[in-house]
Order: structure tokens, then C-alpha cells, then sequence
């Protein structure tokens, strides 16, 4: 063989080798992966043993057929008891894996690294598919924690997805226990996971799992990657990754958000971990806290988590280190792949792709019996297994649908909505259009006889198990419109009858009792009666009735809320009070309450805001992004420094009660105290509500703008403000003052009370709700009776007024003169607004927190549900959130102080609705 070939000065060389040679240089070593994959499958790979960690995520994306691959990874733990990794496709497979080096054998886990933020971002079915595995895991593992009612609603969507439409005949008593659906599982929950269920008629399974993603979303816990530490006092904490930011958790209560915006750097040191908060205006320095992360491994794996999380979901492209780095003596990492950005462009440019997987079911509990031979425990224990069948009878294969369009979204306005009675009641109005004509497919039941007789028809009805008709009703004399059907549900005794009771017909007697003259509650008792005596009701209906005044009736209803079931302490008074507090509490069981919370604008766009913004006025606010309306701000008539501060009027109008009059502001600043006195003296106020502290974890949220006891505040030209007492509660949660304002010049001494919530971090809730509800009642009292002692002391003005210039006349001079013109004394300064004439006589209650939005928000949105729930009127929440936003920007800031107030609200009313079942129970 020609070994080497030379050609005058030209030198080159061409080798050449056989076979065998070729053959032992191509043996590259490789190694066995294995991976576990998110519906308990394992699969082995075969890869190189020099592989960089990016060729085993091909082969497992290769393996699954996942496009939309950005969002996952794999995982992996070196030692026992040592952090979570996630495998870096850079750098080499076997200097991130122990087993590359044959010294483990655990495997690799496919898991969701980054959550999406809104589940319609996903493009592919199969990706929602994934998301909604590894969801379902971590609720069942502890890691994402979730209320017993999202989890049941959650629950019935894998039902839904697993079994298809609710199906009388097939889905019997107890067909939920032998699946595994909570951590938890008891009868009752299996029954409202069954009647939540029946309300998912008509959803496929990739409808269901995109419900369950929309709901689960909404968990705080959602998508929040957590590493434990301890802050500066020692205190064990949690920090938590999130697609907004760095979340800091105390006993699985959030306590505070640090956004990416106002991070401006991040850092570690051996094991420490340290960010960098932006400078504020009213700021002259840099903030930067420090937490205790135990090791440097968990330091570390923090910051690298931090990198990624902000990278993915901030940046429109990752940034890209140089090819050559320069020297350094700190980390090298940097987030090598897309952005969420890249990746949804990607998959809308890339279009939909129809295919058909295999779901994975859901694991069964079999309860095993006495024989050993079928796997049965002595001890009767109950063994959760992994089946490889579907657990429909008609189809082994769970299969996903062949169409672009979306997947329907829960609650949607449907008309085959099935029989339920833990039921979502969350919009103003359902409406639907149901079929007034007679089904001759429906089954008729043998009880039921009917009969004409002048365009009138006579129904029989019989009780279901639950003591249920299955239908609803509205109208009476106290509302000026016939009895009316409102809701027939499907499958129920009312669906059932031949002919069939429709939506719209007029309901003219029960049981021979006329009900043209009753009222809706008593057309409601005589109902329940009838389940309650004989299970048994006979209706004289008129079909398809058509009243104008329909179209106009806007009383909120829920989807189904039967008429025999009654909440456990009924209220007296309006129909549209009790039915509105029933929708919040499905609401927020269902978690509709707080979607619809999230699509409210923060800011009314129609609303200027141009004062704050002005150059002389910059320094006075404390953020940069709060700000108040030009139309409803505060401004200051006798203020050297100008007319503006950072404060809102908000005025909360309750019927038949007047309007709360409230002054949401930001916590004062060191250069606008004097300001926020001057309007505290300019609105004859008498009560200021303090919902923070002075310095919250190393920041300063407000600056002291009261005295200590005993001492004196002087801010120049005669004005002045002492602090006479200063006294805790015995939970060391409240502090209350009372402080004098003194102005020399007006010859005015005016006693404050100042309330100071002590136990409400920012961006966060109070931990014990009982005692924001104390709190709240507390603040009312106050306010109801400094609103007393002022009409006491202008009515004793004005008498000695009176005194003064008319002499014995009984009438004060205040109220007119014989030419009918005012008095030159009560002529106001042309530059008062509307709202200083309202001061004098309903003084405003000011409230304020850090920024004035957040927890003021919580504590207004509260007083005015009391005082509607006072006065029996409906509460809506949203409603009152929307009047506070159109008056102040940003009220009530996330929807964790939301879902606590309205939780709040809800136990306002069970406390109620027991205090008046107990007076009714006494005068009986």
C-alpha cells in the first residue's frame, strides 16, 4: 500500500487505512441516560460520553415530539439531600452528571422549567397537555398549594378530561373513589369534584386541560421556584423565582415582590445572595439586602435561577457573552437559549399541527381484598396504582381533537350545562337562550300527569335524591314582575317532564296556592316546603311567557342555584343582598372572582394626570408611578410649597346611607409632612388610618410624621402637632394616638385619632383575617363617632353665633339674614373645591399605606361592603374596585389582597347571617 507520496518541492502525504482501523476509531464510549418523564414513562438514551448536555435534550424532544420546547428541561440530583440541578445543554454531559462517571444511577427528570404566564401562549395542544401533567403533579406533591375548593374544581376538569360528560346512567354513587384525585380524598370532596363535574358537559379533553391551566394560574403558589433562607434577623424565610420577580415568603405567607424593574443587580458570595434595589426619587441612597442561603451550592443555584427567570421572561433576546471573555473572577453563566419572546414568535410563525396522542390516565386506588393471591394487604390497606388502560369503557385511548380553534374557556355562557350544586356564580347576568320547545326523545317519568286547560298547564314533580327540582325562579310583588322560570337545568326532575318546563314561563300557581300576589321569598318558602313535607310539586305554569320589562331586569342570578337550597343562615331584606354574597363565594371557590379581577384596567386612561408630573412636584411623590388624577386630587389652599400632594379624594356612595368620604394617600415624606398636616387641618379631618410601618425590611415605607408621646411637632409659622397617648392592643397588632393640631393663627385645637395597622406587609395580607375584621369594625366605630362629636360642636358654633349677633333670636344668623344673602363670615375662599364644602360637614376619613394603593385599597373596598352589608344592599366587589380605580389609580394592587378581602367580606356575612338567625331564634 502507497504510504506516502512526495512530488518535488510540493510536499503532501495522503494515508490510508483499512477497514479494521476505520472500525476501532468510530467505538466512541457512550453511556445509557435514562429519563423519567412527566406521565411516569421511562425511556434510555444512548448518548456520547463526551455529549454536551444539549444533545440528550434533542434526543428527549426527538423522543416526545415537543415543538415548543423552550419552557422545559431536565433535572437531576447529584447526592441525596443536595440542591436540584437543571442540566446545562453547554457544557459537558459528564461534568454535570455523576453518572457519566458511574457512580449513580438516578435519573434524569423531564420537568417544566419556566411556567407560562397565560396558558393561550401555548400554540400546541400537546404543550398544554405537559404543563398540565406537571401541574397535576406538583399539587399532589405539596410543591404548589391549593385550597380544598380550587382543588376539587381542578379536580373535576381531569375527571372531565378522563371519563368525558357526566353520564347518569354510567357514573353511579362513589364512581370517583377509585381514581386518585386529591392528596386528601374524602366523600364530601368527591362529591363536589361529581356535581362540578356535571357542569363541564360538552368539553373535550383538551378543552378541560386548557380550564385547568386557567384556573391553576391563579394559584399564588404558581410557577414560584423556591429555595430556603434566612434574612437578616435570623428569621427562616423563602424566596421564590417567579416570572415577575423575587418573592419573599414567611410561613407560606407571601410577605413581599422585588420586580425585575426595580432589581438592578443581582449577585452571590460564598453564601450570600444580595440584590440591588433602583434608587427611588425620594431616595439619596442605594438599597442592597442580603439573605443567607446555607451553602454556596444553594447561593448559587439561586442566582443562576434568578439569570434565567429573567432572561426568559424579560429580554426580547438573551445576551450573549463575547466569544473571548475578558478575565474574571466571577461566574461565567449566562442563559443560553430563547426568550418566551423567540418562542411564542416562533410558534406563530411555525403554525399549528394536528396529531393524536395517547393521554396518560389518571392513577387508581384499589381497595384490596382478604386473598394474598390478588396482591392484598392484611391490614385492608388501600395501594394507589398505575394503569396503562383508559378508564373509559368505550375507548382505550384518551385522544386529543383534530382543530385550530382555541379550546372553550371555563364558565363560558353555555346552554347544556349540566345538573351541579356546587356551582359557579360569577357574572352580573347569564342570559341563555334556551329551547322552549317540547323534546319527544326525553324520557317520560310515569308520576308526572299533565293537563291544559285556557293556555295553562299543570306539571307534577318529584324530588331527585338531593331534594332538588332542578329549576329556578324570579319575580314577585316586592319586584314588580311575574313569577318567572330563570333556570331549568339538564338532567333534573324539571329537564325531565314531558312537556318540559322551559326558561320564560310564568309560574301562576304552586300546589293551588295563587302566586300572582305573593312576594319572591314567600314564592321561594312555599317551594321548599314542598321538599320538605312531601317531596312532591304541582306547578301551573303558562308557557313562554314574553314580559317587556324582562329585558330590562338585571338582578344577578347564578348559572343554577336550586331553589330548595338555601344558604345556612338566611338574611332578611333584599333578594339581590343575599344572592350577591352566594356568587362571591362560589366565585371565589371557582376562582372567577379572580380572573375577572385581572382583566380590570389599574388605570382609568381617560382620567389626566398631569400635575404629578410636573418638574416642581417630582420630589413629592414617593414612586415614580404613583400617581393621583387631576380631578379628584387634593389641593392645598394655605401650602407654602405649592398646591399639590400625592392624595385622592375617593367618595364610596352607599344607598340610603349617605357617601363614605375617604382621602387615600401615599405615607408621607420627610419634605411633605407639613403638607399632609395642612390638608389633615384643610378637610377638618379627624381620623388618619396607618396601615404600614415606618421601615419595612431595611426600606423606608413613611416617614414619622407624629410626634413621640409627650412631645411636640413644630412646623413653623404657629402649627403644630402633640401627641397626647399612645396605647397598643393586646396583640400588639394596633397602635392607637390621640394628637392635637394646633394652629396659633386660627386660634385651633383639633383632637386626632390615629390607628396604626402594625401587622400588614407590603404587597401582602394580613396573616390573621380576624383581626383585619376587628381592625375594620374599630375604624368604623371611630369614624361614626368623631362624625358625631363634629355635628355637636358646629351645631354648638353656630348657636353661639347666633348668640352673638341676634341676640335672644332663636334662629342662628349662620342660616340666612332678612335679604336672604350669607353672612359675610361663611363666605368660603373662591379656589375651595366641591370637596371642601363636603368637609365641613362629613369629614373624610384619611387612609394611607406606603404608596397609598394597596392596602388603603383593601381597607376602603372592606368599610364599604360593612356598610352596604349594614344597609342589606348587594356587594360587589369588583364593582366597588372599578369606582375606587376611576378616583384613585391602582386600588387594590394584586389579586392576593383582593381574594383576602373578598374572603374577608364572606366571613363578614356568615358572622351576620348567624348573629340575626340566633335574634330571630330568641324573639321566637
Amino acid at each position: 500500500m502507497l504510504e506516502k507520496l512526495r512530488i518535488g518541492r510540493f510536499s503532501s502525504s495522503y494515508k490510508t487505512r483499512n477497514a479494521a482501523e476505520l472500525a476501532r476509531e468510530k467505538k466512541v464510549p457512550t453511556i445509557g441516560v435514562t429519563v423519567l418523564f412527566l406521565d411516569d414513562s421511562i425511556n434510555t438514551f444512548t448518548v456520547e460520553k463526551r455529549a454536551k448536555g444539549g444533545d440528550l435534550l434533542g434526543q428527549v424532544f426527538d423522543h416526545l415530539e415537543l415543538f415548543e420546547k423552550d419552557y422545559f428541561g431536565l433535572q437531576y440530583i447529584q447526592q441525596p439531600g443536595d440542591v436540584v440541578r437543571w442540566l446545562d445543554p453547554n457544557k459537558p454531559l459528564r461534568k454535570q452528571w455523576d453518572s457519566a462517571k458511574g457512580d449513580s444511577n438516578t435519573p434524569f427528570l423531564f420537568r417544566v422549567k419556566f411556567y407560562v404566564t397565560d396558558p393561550s401562549r401555548l400554540q400546541e395542544e400537546y404543550t398544554r397537555y405537559q404543563f398540565y401533567l406537571q401541574i397535576k403533579r406538583d399539587i399532589f406533591q405539596g410543591k404548589l398549594t391549593c385550597p380544598l375548593n380550587t382543588a376539587c374544581l381542578l379536580a373535576s376538569y381531569t375527571v372531565q378530561s378522563e371519563l368525558g360528560d357526566y353520564n347518569p346512567l354510567e357514573h353511579l354513587n362513589g364512581y370517583l373513589s377509585p381514581l386518585r384525585l386529591l392528596a386528601e380524598q374524602t366523600e364530601e370532596a368527591e362529591r363536589r369534584i361529581s356535581e362540578l363535574h356535571k357542569l363541564h358537559r360538552g368539553q373535550l379533553p383538551a378543552d378541560a386541560e386548557y380550564n385547568y391551566l386557567e384556573h391553576a394560574k391563579k394559584l399564588y403558589m404558581y410557577g414560584v421556584d423556591l429555595h430556603k433562607a434566612v434574612d437578616s434577623t435570623g428569621k427562616e424565610i423563602s424566596l421564590g423565582v417567579t416570572s415577575v420577580g423575587l418573592v419573599v415568603f414567611q410561613n407560606n405567607v407571601r410577605m413581599n415582590v422585588f420586580s425585575w424593574s426595580k432589581m438592578v443587580k443581582i449577585s452571590f458570595k460564598r453564601k450570600e445572595f444580595f440584590i440591588q434595589l433602583r434608587r427611588e426619587p425620594s431616595e439619596s441612597y442605594d438599597t442592597l439586602l442580603g439573605f443567607g442561603m446555607g451553602t454556596h451550592k444553594n447561593a448559587k443555584s439561586l442566582w443562576k435561577s434568578c439569570v434565567e427567570h429573567h432572561s426568559f421572561f424579560r429580554l426580547e433576546r438573551p445576551n450573549r457573552l463575547p466569544r473571548f471573555l475578558p478575565l474574571s473572577l466571577g461566574s461565567k453563566f449566562y442563559y443560553s437559549g430563547r426568550t418566551e419572546l423567540q418562542a411564542v414568535q416562533e410558534s406563530k410563525q411555525r403554525g399549528k399541527i394536528s396529531r393524536i396522542f395517547t393521554r396518560s390516565p389518571s392513577k387508581r386506588i384499589l381497595t384490596h381484598c382478604t386473598s394474598k393471591q390478588n396482591g392484598s394487604d392484611s391490614n385492608g390497606k388501600s395501594t394507589i396504582l398505575s394503569l396503562t388502560k383508559s378508564y373509559r369503557s368505550h375507548d382505550n385511548k384518551i385522544q386529543s381533537k383534530q382543530s385550530d380553534a382555541l379550546p372553550r374557556k371555563a364558565w363560558e355562557s353555555q346552554s347544556d350545562d349540566s345538573d351541579g350544586g356546587f356551582i359557579e356564580r360569577c357574572a352580573k347576568s347569564f342570559e341563555f337562550p334556551l329551547s322552549h320547545s317540547c323534546d319527544s326523545s326525553a324520557p317520560c317519568n310515569d308520576d308526572h300527569t299533565t293537563g291544559v286547560d285556557d293556555n295553562l298547564i299543570t306539571v307534577r314533580l318529584v324530588a331527585d335524591e338531593a331534594g332538588r327540582f332542578g329549576f329556578n325562579v324570579r319575580g314577585g310583588v316586592d319586584l314588580n314582575l311575574p313569577v318567572l322560570v330563570s333556570r331549568v337545568a339538564p338532567h333534573t326532575p324539571a329537564d325531565r317532564t314531558n312537556p318540559r318546563i322551559s326558561q320564560g314561563d310564568q309560574v301562576v300557581m304552586i300546589n293551588g296556592c295563587d302566586v300572582s300576589g305573593m312576594l319572591h321569598e314567600q314564592v321561594v318558602s312555599l317551594i321548599r316546603s314542598s321538599t320538605d313535607q312531601s317531596g312532591e310539586l304541582v306547578l301551573t305554569v303558562r308557557p313562554c311567557v314574553t314580559v317587556n320589562s324582562v329585558c330590562d331586569y338585571t338582578e344577578e342570578e347564578p348559572m343554577y342555584q336550586y331553589v330548595p337550597d338555601a344558604p345556612e343562615y338566611p338574611l332578611t331584606g333584599d333578594a339581590l343582598f343575599s344572592q350577591s354574597l352566594l356568587l362571591l363565594s362560589d366565585g371565589l371557590a371557582s376562582g372567577a372572582l379572580l380572573s375577572q379581577y385581572e382583566q380590570l384596567y389599574r388605570k382609568n386612561s381617560d382620567l389626566a394626570i398631569t400635575e404629578a408630573k410636573k418638574t416642581e412636584n417630582l420630589a413629592k411623590n414617593r414612586y415614580r408611578d404613583i400617581s393621583p388624577y387631576d380631578c379628584t386630587r387634593v389641593v392645598l389652599i394655605k401650602s407654602e410649597s405649592g398646591d399639590y400632594i400625592n392624595a385622592n379624594y375617593v367618595n364610596m356612595e352607599i344607598p340610603e346611607g349617605g357617601v363614605n368620604r375617604y382621602i387615600a394617600t401615599q405615607g408621607p415624606l420627610s419634605t411633605t409632612t407639613t403638607d399632609f398636616w395642612r390638608m389633615v387641618q384643610q378637610e377638618s379631618s379627624h381620623l388618619i388610618v396607618m396601615l404600614t410601618t415606618v421601615m419595612e425590611r431595611g426600606r423606608p415605607k413613611c416617614h414619622q410624621y407624629w410626634p413621640l408621646l409627650g412631645e411636640e411637632l413644630d412646623m413653623g409659622n404657629s402649627f403644630s402637632v402633640k401627641c397626647l397617648s399612645e396605647e397598643a392592643d393586646e396583640t400588639g397588632s394596633f397602635v392607637f394616638r390621640e394628637l392635637v393640631l394646633c394652629d396659633k393663627c386660627s386660634g385651633e385645637n383639633r383632637l386626632i385619632q390615629h390607628m396604626q395597622y402594625l401587622a400588614w406587609p407590603d404587597h401582602g395580607v394580613p396573616s390573621d383575617p380576624q383581626l383585619f375584621l376587628d381592625f375594620t369594625e374599630k375604624v368604623r366605630a371611630v369614624r361614626k363617632k368623631s362624625l358625631l362629636e363634629e355635628i355637636d360642636l358646629s351645631l354648638k358654633h353656630m348657636r353661639l353665633m347666633g348668640s352673638d349677633r341676634c341676640g335672644d333670636s332663636e334662629l342662628p344668623c349662620g342660616i340666612g339674614s332678612e335679604d336672604g344673602e350669607s353672612p359675610e363670615e361663611l363666605v368660603l375662599p373662591p379656589s375651595t373645591s366641591i370637596h371642601q364644602y363636603m368637609s365641613a360637614a362629613n369629614p373624610p376619613v384619611i387612609i394611607h399605606c406606603s404608596a397609598g394603593i394597596g392596602r388603603t385599597g383593601v381597607l376602603i373596598l372592606m368599610d364599604t361592603a360593612l356598610a352596604l352589608m349594614d344597609a342589606r344592599e348587594p356587594v360587589y366587589p369588583l364593582d366597588i374596585v372599578q369606582g375606587m380605580r376611576d378616583q384613585r389609580a391602582c386600588m387594590v394592587q394584586n389579586v392576593s389582597q383582593y381574594r383576602f378581602v373578598c374572603e374577608c367580606i364572606c366571613a363578614a356575612y356568615v358572622k351576620i347571617a348567624r348573629s340575626d338567625a340566633i335574634s330571630k331564634s330568641e324573639d321566637s
